[in-house]
């Protein structure tokens, strides 16, 4: 009765007048092992069977809900629902007993203070037990008695709590406590100071403390694993920052944080020694001298490195972030480590610009970012000596000078400049202008521009200074004879430089009169042969 046309083309059954494909499943499939009809696993059917029988409501005619679904059903108000308990609720719990936890926070506050120490599987450790938080937390007096009952008409009068008994006792107290007392922890105390600083003179000083520049800093802290803070050997306290320390101890303790001393060539070795084991008791230090053919400290460095990138097997690479003020060689430290110029570097503040990636080898990258001037309360002597602004750019640098002649020594000045005595720094400005050539018209010396060489050379290390660091018992007279050495150094450099400077005065004098006497001689001969 039915007569069914397919073309060749269409590959499909017919059956009745409807087309079957032939890639769909028949009744019976062997999935997950097992035949299941209809071609549905034990998971389909298991969900369609609950969807049918337990996920809806069953309803009247009118729709009303009659009796509720699986998860849908409630009770009457006042019935008593009971939950049935399982074993398995404490199955996975410790007991530790007060003596364990209080020796287990003891080990551990000595690991965490220890900066040579680094805590493993941190996430497997009860931090909670050991924050203590209630041992910080301030006091709420509202808490502990509201205000409408010590104060207002509902006033409830209190014997006060005296853990004294008498006056005597009281007078003891108060003589102990003022024993005890310190001012430097007392934060309710009027020192004095202004709530404003007042704003600086010129707008270079503001350099390095923007918005964009601290947005900056806070990407690299952010994507780092490991922070170096890199210091000047020559001033390591004053290129410090303690505020981004506490912000790294508080809110990033999961982060490592090293020190590294660059430009320790320009110090003598026991003054490099002994910061080295100063700041080693807080952080990891290291001493280095960035250069690329020749670089101090690169192997300790990377091994360092190579030691946290261990203790992080769960991340295929490591960030380094290198941080500190302007002008302390973070980008010469990343082109030490990798031997060749990636990034740009000049002795002047402010060529790193924003951060910027570099690889330093298959599981360490290093990071650098734009220096970054701390709210440290420094002056705007402190803040050009720290090499944080660009010269050039001062308008007034002969300011400047007396700081530096106080710092570097007298043997020093002398040897570099050439000039014997001045009685203050504008004397000494003009007698190194005329002895140096640098004169404006009508033979004025020029104060400003010889003002910028001489803090020129001070920035670049040509004039020698060093912080002295601190010492410990029976360290001064070992610091005594080295700084006594190293100024016998000094005198003995400069006399063996005078000596030497007449000597070629001595020998340029000899020249001159052999050439004054062979001038004579010729002059003489010249007037012989005229006579005759």
């Amino acid at each position: 009765k039915y007569l069914v046309c397919v073309p060749f083309r269409h590959r499909a059954s017919t059956t009745m007048g409807k087309s079957v494909r032939k890639d769909k499943p028949g009744p019976l499939s062997k999935r997950d092992g097992e035949k299941q009809p209809f071609g549905r696993t034990k998971a389909t059917s298991r969900r369609l069977r609950m969807y049918r029988d337990a996920g809806k409501p069953v309803r009247n005619r009118k729709g009303i809900v009659v009796e509720g679904a699986e998860y849908q059903k409630w009770t009457a108000p006042g019935t008593q629902a009971r939950v049935e308990p399982n074993r398995k609720w404490f199955g996975n719990t410790r007991v530790v007993t007060q003596q364990a936890l209080q020796t287990f926070q003891e080990e551990m506050g000595k690991v965490k203070a220890d900066p040579y120490r680094v805590v493993m599987k941190r996430s497997k450790l009860p931090v909670s037990l050991l924050q203590e938080k209630a041992k910080h937390v301030r006091s709420h007096l509202l808490e502990t008695e509201r205000f409408d009952h010590t104060f207002g008409p509902k006033t409830r009068r209190k014997r006060p709590t005296l853990k004294v008994g008498d006056m005597s006792e009281l007078a003891a107290s108060v003589a102990d406590r003022e024993e005890k007392y310190a001012s430097d922890d007392d934060r309710d105390l009027d020192r004095g100071v202004p709530d404003s600083r007042p704003e600086a003179k010129e707008f270079i000083f503001s350099k390095g403390q923007s918005k964009r520049i601290w947005g900056e800093l806070y990407k690299v802290v952010d994507s780092s694993d490991v922070v170096i803070q890199v210091l000047d050997a020559r001033d390591p306290m004053g290129t410090r920052s303690k505020h981004l320390e506490q912000y790294l101890k508080k809110e990033k303790a999961h982060k490592h944080l090293i020190f590294v001393l660059n430009k320790c060539d320009l110090l003598p070795t026991w003054v490099t020694r002994r910061w080295v084991a100063h700041l080693s008791t807080e952080h990891p230090t290291l001493a280095f001298h960035a250069s690329v053919t020749n670089a101090f400290g690169k192997g300790a460095l990377i091994s360092l490195l190579r030691q946290f990138s261990k203790l992080h097997p769960e991340k295929k690479q490591i960030s380094v972030g290198f941080i500190g003020y302007p002008n302390v060689g973070k980008s010469s430290v990343i082109n030490a480590l990798r031997s060749k110029k990636v990034c740009n570097v000049a002795p002047i503040a402010g060529e790193t610009k924003c951060w910027q990636y570099i690889t330093l080898m298959r599981r360490i990258f290093l990071i650098d970012c734009p220096g970054v001037v701390y709210p440290a309360g420094d002056s705007e002597t402190d803040i050009v000596l720290k090499g944080v602004v660009r010269i050039e750019n001062i308008q007034n640098p002969e300011d400047y000078i007396q700081a530096v002649l106080e710092r570097v020594k007298v043997e020093y000045i002398r040897k570099m400049y050439g000039v014997e005595s001045w009685k203050d720094s504008l004397d000494f400005l003009e007698l190194l202008a005329r002895k140096s050539g640098r004169l404006l018209k009508g033979g004025e010396p020029d104060i400003s521009q010889v003002a910028r060489m001489v803090l020129n050379d001070w920035q670049r290390g040509k004039l020698p200074y060093y912080s002295k660091p601190p010492q410990k018992d029976g360290d001064g007279q070992k610091a005594e004879q080295a700084e006594a050495t190293e100024e016998a150094d000094a005198k003995e450099g400069g006399e063996d430089a005078a000596e030497e400077e007449e000597a070629e005065d001595e020998e340029a004098e000899d020249e001159e009169a052999e050439d004054e006497e062979a001038e004579d001689e010729d002059n003489s001969d010249d007037e012989d042969e005229d006579m005759e």
